[in-house]
């Protein structure tokens, strides 16, 4: 990638660069903000009527996502999305928007329960609902539910990432999981108050804990409540390393910075169009 880039002139020569190839915008990256003279220089320039652009803010406005590994405190401490409490009026309207889909799914789906459910017991042992312990809003616990689409106590022994060609999914459990049938039980979460339609995926604690050690701010994405799809969902479906949770992470804290109704119907369209 260096061998691209054009390289101008130094630092020093900022104010100089600028007037000979008439740039009216500047980018700058992290840890150049502790050069003394180069802020000068910024400063100087932005004066002069330059646009001068954070690159975390640069990066998210063309990739849709936030580069954990460019990003300071401070620049979290400025994002107006990051404050609490987010917009009322939004919120609640989300809160409606949840119950009316969720309910209307419900509704119309619970017909199908009992088919699905006797698919399930015939095609292996085990329960017909999945219960599992994972992580809401500010870090609170809750028990999601699903249908059942693995062999019965897959995970008895440890947490172990899910693939997308995972050993342990049953036939029907590849059916429901492909049309995404086996997260219709979620849909009473969201009634519940502890998902919503769009937000982070809700993880496991166990996975949380080892992701908070290894990955920066991950717990920002506890800041709004998990749900069925979301931003990272549409944009990066499987996570099965450390390496994709951070990926994913990123579409979560830019979902959260710019969460709004708007981007809401976004997520659930994309999501339509890959069901």
């Amino acid at each position: 990638l260096e061998e691209k880039i054009e390289i101008l002139g130094s630092s020093d020569q900022l104010l100089t660069l600028i007037e000979k190839h008439r740039i009216d915008q500047i980018v700058f990256a992290r840890g150049e903000k502790d050069n003394p003279r180069l802020t000068k220089n910024i400063l100087s320039a932005r004066l002069k009527g330059i646009e001068v652009i954070d690159m975390p803010d640069m990066y998210q406005t063309l990739k849709w996502r936030i580069p954990i590994n460019y990003v300071e405190d401070n620049w979290f401490l400025r994002e107006k999305g990051f404050e609490y409490p987010k917009n009322i009026v939004v919120m609640k309207t989300k809160r409606l928007i949840d119950i009316i889909i969720s309910s209307f799914i419900l509704l119309i789906s619970l017909p199908l329960w009992p088919i699905f459910a006797l698919l399930i017991k015939m095609n292996s042992r085990g329960p017909i609902l999945y219960v599992q312990r994972r992580v809401g809003k500010n870090e609170s616990f809750f028990s999601l539910y699903k249908f059942r689409s693995m062999i019965d106590k897959a995970e008895e022994n440890e947490a172990v990432w899910a693939g997308k060609n995972d050993k342990r999914i049953t036939f029907v459990g590849k059916i429901l999981r492909k049309l995404h049938l086996d997260e219709l039980p979620q849909f009473w979460n969201v009634i519940r108050g502890e998902m919503s339609l769009v937000g982070p995926r809700p993880e496991r604690p166990e996975f949380v804990e080892e992701l908070e050690k290894k990955i920066p701010y991950y717990s920002l994405r506890h800041f709004m409540k998990p749900g069925i799809t979301g931003w990272a969902q549409v944009n990066f479906p499987y996570a099965s390393s450390i390496e994709d949770s951070q990926e994913k992470l990123e579409y979560d804290l830019y979902y959260v910075s710019h969460m709004n109704l708007l981007f809401d119907f976004q997520v659930l369209l994309k999501t339509a169009q890959k069901i």
